[in-house]
């Protein structure tokens, strides 16, 4: 299973340098493991950045994979591993949702540099 965090799908849908990264996960959405805070994240900035047809669209294409809620269980690890590693919120719930899950983590943002299970492309962070 493959999570691509939204660094990840915001340099997709930008078509930015790392995109073609992210190809391999976001081609087979069989495995692909879609955190619902992602969604809010990329929805947030695509709605800013080029308006709501665009973030619904990018909405709608990232429902292709399956989308993981927020879980008690997940949020409670999360909030232990956001502690532990000094993780911004969102990272910490897609960390916890891919470690209960057994995904890899794709990703750009540094947060995750170094970490076991995570293929980290240097570039642009959010």
């Amino acid at each position: 299973m493959n999570i691509v965090d939204s660094s990840g799908w915001l340099a997709y849908f930008a078509d930015e340098p790392n995109a073609r990264h992210f190809l391999p996960p976001l081609s087979d959405p069989a495995e692909l493991l879609v955190p619902a805070i992602t969604v809010y994240e990329v929805f947030k900035v695509i709605l800013r950045e080029s308006g709501e047809d665009n973030a619904l669209l990018a909405g709608m294409a990232m429902q292709k994979g399956t989308v993981v809620d927020l879980t008690p269980s997940i949020a409670i690890a999360a909030a232990k591993l956001s502690l532990e590693l000094d993780l911004p919120m969102a990272d910490s719930i897609i960390l916890a949702t891919a470690q209960e899950s057994g995904a890899v983590i794709w990703t750009q943002d540094s947060h995750f540099e170094g970490m076991k299970n995570v293929r980290y492309f240097p570039g642009r962070s959010r």
